[in-house]
């Protein structure tokens, strides 16, 4: 599936941004380089993740593999300038989207008021045809609802009871590893510090395989070179942006 190259950088005049993914390693993919760059920059980002991969991996029981891959994704975090990531529990592989779930991410983010949101692809399919699996579809979705259902008092009034005041700053949603990019982010110099983010999954990355792993990070490395080609830099990485409270025209 060929994308079509943006032209236009994505926004960087802001200041927090809340990142929601479905699982620990989602946005060690790409986001992560950005993230990198966002963050040496002086801006804050805090990630959430809805559950903590716990079925991720085959032969070792939730109860083990959901605490290590959270400890995981708390030193990836740490890699790339985050020292805020916080989990929502939810059951990794079956996460619903639902009023539960935007009222969830609406707690969030009048929690920690952001600029900008960012989260992975809602699409069916990622740039190379493969499915994107249902995990990631629902929360992107729910967080685009969010995004509107956290400005609004009467919706979920519960919040209000937990002293979170509606929060209508949210500028704009970045998905990443979409199937129709709309903007590029230069992460030239960042890049490599986003890997070392991936790293730090040592449990799931040798669940994959040494060989499995090693191409990934090629793949990703060589994606990232013809984005960056493409964009005139080094190495670049697309997203989607949607307007939620950005001014019309």
């Amino acid at each position: 599936m060929q994308q079509q190259a943006p032209t236009e950088a994505i926004p960087e005049d802001w200041q927090t941004a809340l990142a929601v993914v479905a699982h620990p390693d989602d946005l060690e993919y790409g986001a992560a380089s950005a993230v990198a760059k966002w963050t040496a920059q002086g801006k804050r980002v805090v990630y959430v993740m809805v559950s903590r991969g716990e079925a991720g991996i085959d032969g070792m029981h939730p109860s083990e593999t959901g605490p290590l891959r959270s400890q995981e994704e708390i030193d990836a975090a740490r890699v790339v300038g985050v020292d805020t990531v916080e989990f929502m529990d939810y059951p990794d592989g079956i996460i619903e989207y639902g009023l539960p779930l935007r009222r969830d991410l609406s707690r969030a983010i009048r929690k920690h008021q952001p600029d900008v949101i960012l989260t992975l692809s809602h699409h069916l399919q990622f740039p190379t045809g493969h499915l994107n699996m249902a995990d990631h579809r629902n929360v992107g979705i729910a967080v685009f609802d969010a995004s509107r259902d956290a400005a609004n008092r009467w919706i979920f009034p519960e919040l209000l009871e937990e002293a979170l005041e509606p929060w209508n700053g949210v500028r704009f949603v970045a998905t990443f590893g979409p199937s129709d990019p709309t903007h590029g982010i230069d992460v030239t110099g960042y890049w490599n510090q986003g890997l070392d983010s991936l790293r730090q999954h040592r449990a799931y990355l040798e669940y994959l395989g040494s060989e499995s792993a090693d191409s990934t990070f090629q793949f990703l490395t060589a994606h990232a070179v013809e984005s960056g080609q493409s964009f005139g830099c080094e190495h670049a990485v697309f997203t989607e942006l949607v307007l939620i409270n950005e001014p019309w025209g």
